[in-house]
């Protein structure tokens, strides 16, 4: 464990240690503030209107200034973790993005390059731009707690906590030498060489050529977006689902589903599954 705690205490691990509990922290904090004005005006529209100044601008200005006056006392405190210059004859192992990159970076284990740099980013971006057209809960507007918006909530901690930060967490603390995966009792041996033997889901299951691979792959994929129909047909006489319209649920359905496919693939990887379609022209 000391070499576990040696990586927690470094001086650029430190902000991401501290992160987690305080996102985790603020989100808390943000529920029960509006659980709280809920219980305080219940029923009751919110019609009274703050103004920005000074009320906004005098709760920033301090917050700006709380937060400047912590990273002065950080940097004095901690000294910069900057190493030598690059050398092409010694790299780093592990050779790690950025902190705020090394999700991205982790997700390169379980997809193909072009999917975890570019699609998946791409859809998280479209997905952020979308929200305000996908939301048609007019009632509670202005509330953000789990009574309120069960499924924002549940959907914003799993993408954020668990697909966002989990997956930076990961990558910093658990992944050593060669990208290898450590759990923290174990010592980052530079010179371990796991040779983990991958296969994709066809080929584990008999199929081996090239058509066969392809069209299995886009079967699997079909029918896993196909359950969100499935689910349109059982609840599509529910009020909310009524409102929401089939092209809007459709296209909450597809990207709740590219989430949770996410860390499926992950538990596929547990089991040496590489991909599950494989084309001539990426991999899923």
């Amino acid at each position: 464990m000391d070499n576990f705690f040696h990586i927690l205490t470094r001086a650029d691990n430190i902000p991401i240690v501290l992160m987690v509990p305080i996102f985790a922290a603020a989100l808390g904090w943000a529920i029960a503030q509006s659980r709280r004005s809920r219980r305080e005006r219940p029923g009751a529209e919110l019609s009274a209107k703050v103004h920005t100044w000074p009320y906004l601008a005098r709760a920033e200005f301090i917050c700006a200034a709380l937060v400047l006056i912590v990273l002065c006392v950080w940097s004095i405190s901690i000294d910069a973790p900057l190493e030598g210059p690059a050398d092409p004859n010694k790299t780093p192992n592990p050779a790690k993005a950025p902190w705020y990159f090394l999700g991205l970076q982790e997700l390169l284990v379980y997809f193909d390059p072009w999917i975890a740099g570019v699609v998946i980013p791409t859809i998280i971006l479209v997905a952020l731009a979308l929200i305000p057209y996908l939301d048609v809960n007019e009632k509670t507007a202005g509330e953000y707690n789990l009574r309120a918006r069960p499924f924002a909530v549940v959907a914003f901690c799993f993408g954020f906590f668990i697909l966002g930060l989990g997956l930076i967490v990961l990558g910093v603390f658990f992944r050593g030498p060669g990208w290898n995966f450590f759990w923290p009792w174990q010592y980052w041996d530079h010179l371990k060489v796991a040779a983990i033997t991958n296969v994709n889901l066809p080929e584990s299951l008999g199929i081996t050529s090239e058509t066969g691979k392809f069209l299995f792959g886009a079967a699997f994929e079909f029918g896993y977006y196909l359950t969100g129909g499935l689910v349109y047909l059982l609840i599509r006489k529910r009020p909310a689902i009524q409102k929401l319209g089939w092209v809007r649920y459709g296209i909450v359905a597809f990207l709740t589903l590219a989430m949770l496919a996410v860390p499926l693939k992950i538990v596929l990887r547990f089991f040496n599954i590489k991909y599950v379609w494989v084309t001539p022209w990426f991999n899923y």
